[in-house]
């Protein structure tokens, strides 16, 4: 398949490889950097199924720490290697291509102050009714990748009270946070996204600390949408669009 570069959504300043056998960068993947909470003591950061790296260079925007992305698709991994290179973000950005529970094996200590995860939407079950296109079906069901197995992989390497922020369906929020809990993650913090006022919510961002105390901040909502199809304006302030 022919690749292609675009700018990423709203930033006129990084550009992205990709084509369209592999799955592209969504809207979710711009919601998911921009809500993490990063500061000052945030070194490195673990950005797991990175794709074609779009979390990895909008974080590197917002912060100076190190940031390593692990993708076990290799022509997603071809162009997220080309996407850094694009952007000369090589001596900040690591694309790695590995399975993540291999790469997770790599480490006997706690590695990572963030670790961010857009993770496959859909639970994979025999009956499944899959994308024909084996790339496509990986990146949107968890044949490779399990709930549970992004949590172990983050209790595991995670510092302590480091912190894990996922992007993924309201119908998931209870399954989420049980097995944060299970595996010693507190939540902390939670956004819904709304496509339009009056629609449910379609997206759901949360974030849990390692070893974290209780207490639990819900944001405000956010609507996708106006009723003439276009961003609204707090979604281009929360993804703090240029422009």
């Amino acid at each position: 398949m022919k690749e292609e570069i675009h700018y990423l959504l709203g930033k006129d300043n990084l550009k992205i490889v990709q084509n369209d056998k592999c799955f592209s960068f969504s809207l979710d993947s711009m919601l998911l950097p921009n809500f993490v909470t990063l500061n000052l003591r945030t070194k490195k950061i673990l950005d797991i199924g990175c794709g074609n790296a779009p979390v990895p260079l909008i974080l590197s925007e917002r912060t100076k720490a190190h940031i390593v992305g692990v993708e076990i698709q290799k022509e997603a991994y071809q162009m997220a290697v080309k996407s850094i290179q694009l952007n000369h973000k090589e001596d900040q950005i690591k694309i790695i291509h590995d399975d993540i529970n291999h790469y997770a094996t790599l480490f006997d200590h706690e590695e990572y102050d963030v670790i961010t995860c857009n993770p496959p939407y859909f639970e994979y079950h025999d009956s499944s009714i899959v994308n024909d296109n084996h790339q496509k079906t990986i990146a949107r069901h968890d044949k490779m990748l399990k709930m549970e197995d992004i949590m172990k992989i983050s209790r595991k390497i995670l510092r302590n009270n480091g912190i894990l922020a996922l992007v993924q369906r309201p119908e998931r929020l209870v399954d989420i946070i049980t097995m944060m809990r299970k595996n010693n993650i507190e939540p902390k913090k939670m956004l819904l996204i709304y496509p339009k006022i009056g629609k449910n919510a379609n997206i759901l961002l949360i974030e849990g600390m390692k070893n974290g105390k209780p207490g639990l901040k819900i944001l405000d909502p956010i609507y996708s949408h106006n009723e003439s199809n276009e961003y609204t304006e707090e979604l281009k302030e929360f993804l703090r669009m240029n422009g």
